[in-house]
C-alpha cells in the first residue's frame, strides 16, 4: 500500500489568522493526498477548509480535530456536506475528538459527561444525517434527537436534511485511550492516534479501508538540538499544562508513547509554577519520535531507518518550509505519483 502524506495547518494557534495557500497549493501539486486543521478556542477548524476549497483542485480536506463540544452532531454534517460541494465532491474528511473539560466545560459550556458514549451518540447521528435514509432519531445516553429533555416544549420533529452529499464522507476519531481507540475501530473510517505505542498499530486497525494517520514536524536545519531545543516550551505546556491534574490527553499520549515518568514530572513542575525546569524535563527522544529535522541527508536516513510505525497508512507533516515539503514527497514518493 502507498504511503500517503498530508499537509498540517496549525492555525488554531495564531493570534491572526493567515492561511498559508502557497503550501497548500505546492503539497496538493506534490501529490499529498490532504490538508488538515484544527481548532481550541480561537479560529473554528472549518471556515478555512472552505476557503481553501475554493483555491485548490483535488486535495482532500480533513478536520484534525473538530472538537465534538463545539457544535451538535447535525450540525457538523451540515458543514461537512456543504464544504464537501463548494470543493466538488468527495475532499472532505471530518475528524473529532473530544478535547478535554477544562475547553469542553470552559469555553463551550457543555458537560464533560460521559465521552465515550457521546462520541458513540455522535457518530451514529452524523451517519443518520450524511446517509439520508429516514428523518434522523436517535435516543442515546448522551444525546437524543429529537431533544426531549429539560426546558423542552416537546414539539420536536424528525427531520431529513434538505440537501443531499454529494459523495460519501469519512469520519475519523482521535483518540488514545482504550475505550475511544476500540470505538474508532468500530465505527469509524479512519484514526488520528493521540501517543501511538511502540509496539504500533493495533491489530484491531489493521483493516481493508481503515485509514490511520500520525504526525510529523519536518524542519530542514543545521542545528538539530536548536531545533528540538525550540520545541520544549510548547511541549511542556501542553503535557503540564493544557489540562488538569486528572484530565490531561496530551500527558497520557506521552505516557503512551513510553514516557510515563517524565510526563508526570513534568506536570508536576508546571504545576508548580517551574516551567523552566518542565522544559527541561521533556525527554529528547520523545521529542524526536515525532520530529524530522536536520539536513536532508539526515531526515532520509531518519525516514528509512524505520520512523514509520507497523500499520501507518498516512503522515501529517506539519512544516513552514517548502523544501522539507518537496523532501518529504520525494521519500515517500508522492512527487512520482502525480509527476510533479
Amino acid at each position: 500500500m502507498t504511503l500517503k502524506l498530508a499537509l498540517r495547518l496549525e492555525l488554531y494557534r495564531a493570534a491572526k489568522l493567515a492561511v498559508p495557500i502557497d503550501m497548500v497549493r505546492r503539497a496538493e501539486a506534490l501529490g499529498y493526498h490532504s490538508v488538515w486543521t484544527a481548532e481550541a478556542y480561537g479560529s473554528d477548524a472549518l471556515s478555512p477548509l472552505a476557503y481553501i476549497a475554493a483555491l485548490t483542485d483535488r486535495i482532500k480536506l480533513g478536520t484534525a480535530v473538530a472538537q465534538v463540544a463545539a457544535r451538535p452532531p447535525a450540525t457538523l454534517a451540515m458543514h461537512a456536506m456543504t464544504i464537501d460541494a463548494l470543493a466538488g465532491g468527495n475532499r472532505m474528511i471530518v475528524g473529532i475528538g473530544v478535547s478535554g473539560p477544562q475547553i469542553v466545560e470552559g469555553w463551550y459550556g457543555q458537560p464533560w459527561g460521559r465521552p465515550n458514549l457521546r462520541l458513540r451518540d455522535y457518530v451514529t447521528i452524523m451517519r443518520k444525517v450524511l446517509d439520508r435514509e429516514a428523518p434522523v432519531t436517535h435516543d442515546g445516553p448522551e444525546i437524543q434527537l429529537p431533544y426531549s429533555g429539560p426546558g423542552a416544549l416537546g414539539q420536536g420533529k424528525p427531520l431529513k436534511s434538505i440537501m443531499h452529499p454529494v459523495a460519501p464522507i469519512p469520519i475519523w476519531l482521535a483518540s488514545g485511550g482504550p475505550k475511544n481507540n476500540a470505538l474508532a475501530f468500530e465505527l469509524f473510517d479512519g484514526w488520528l492516534p493521540m501517543g501511538l505505542p511502540p509496539e504500533g498499530v493495533p491489530a484491531e486497525a489493521h483493516k481493508e479501508g481503515f485509514e490511520v494517520f500520525t504526525g510529523a514536524s519536518v524542519t530542514i536545519t543545521d542545528d538539530v538540538k536548536g531545533t528540538l531545543d525550540a520545541m520544549r516550551p510548547l511541549t511542556a505546556m501542553y503535557v503540564g499544562g493544557m489540562g488538569s491534574e486528572t484530565h490531561n490527553y496530551h500527558r497520557d499520549a506521552m505516557a503512551r508513547r513510553g514516557f510515563p515518568e517524565a510526563a508526570n514530572r513534568i506536570g508536576e513542575l508546571w504545576r508548580a509554577g517551574k516551567k523552566e525546569e518542565a522544559q527541561a524535563a521533556v525527554p529528547q527522544e520523545y521529542l524526536e519520535q515525532s520530529t524530522l529535522c536536520g539536513s536532508p541527508d539526515r531526515i532520509r536516513k531518519q525516514w528509512e531507518e524505520g520512523y514509520l510505525r507497523d500499520g501507518v497508512t498516512g503522515v501529517i507533516v506539519g512544516t513552514d518550509q517548502l523544501e522539507a515539503l518537496e523532501l518529504m514527497a520525494d521519500l515517500a514518493g508522492t512527487r512520482e505519483q502525480v509527476g510533479a
